[in-house]
């Protein structure tokens, strides 16, 4: 009898061991599980700035490299082709828009560096929010005319009002002229070049790699 009860005991002390240790593990292993997850919420935060920055630093030097052809009424900035990106890979907008201000520089305008660097980051963002769904060839061709189109309009104002001198409203034929030399310039860097791209690259599994490694 006394032996049943001592083995009672024993058992009902094991189970309330066990128990407590149990509900002791309970905290630990959340709190490694919240760790994990915050340690990799911080690398794919480092990874998606390290895209932007290697994004945009690749805008500046490639405007400035080919500066002839990249400033004044007459532009064909080829840099620009880099404005398909957050259609992939939203995170490289802040880097375009950084890159453009920096390329801007290169101007003396502050008017060139504000509104044209807003332009690009308002074409790549709606180039980003169409990239958020399906992928076809419209939603594509979409991206790249957002591109065109926001900047003849904005470029084209900032050099009627900045460089000409002229006002928008008073002198909407200079205005329409300067949009119209901008927006040629950009439909042959998006259209030749960028929906080409657009098309092409995501077909090869080194690109698909490389968007899936920096993605958010």
């Amino acid at each position: 009898m006394s032996c049943a009860r001592s083995t009672m005991f024993t058992g009902s002390s094991i189970a309330a061991a066990s128990s407590r240790s149990s509900t002791a593990r309970r905290p630990r292993v959340k709190w490694r599980k919240a760790g994990r997850k915050r340690q990799m919420k911080t690398n794919n935060t480092a990874r998606s700035i390290t895209a932007a920055a290697i994004v945009g630093a690749a805008y500046a030097a490639l405007t400035m490299l080919l500066a002839p052809i990249s400033y004044g009424a007459i532009q064909v900035r080829v840099s620009e082709a880099l404005c398909i990106l957050p259609y992939f890979l939203p995170c490289t907008a802040w880097g375009l828009f950084a890159g453009c201000a920096i390329a801007n520089v290169l101007t003396g305008n502050i008017f060139d560096i504000i509104f044209g660097s807003l332009a690009t980051l308002a074409a790549v963002l709606t180039a980003a929010r169409l990239g958020q769904g399906k992928h076809t060839l419209l939603s594509e061709f979409l991206a790249c005319s957002a591109n065109v189109v926001i900047n003849a309009v904005v470029i084209g104002a900032v050099i009627t009002e900045a460089y000409n001198g002229q006002k928008v409203f008073a002198h909407p034929e200079v205005f329409a002229l300067n949009a119209l030399y901008i927006f040629l310039g950009e439909a042959a860097v998006m259209y030749l070049i960028g929906l080409p791209l657009m098309r092409y690259l995501p077909e090869k599994k080194f690109f698909r790699d490389l968007i899936e490694k920096f993605k958010d």
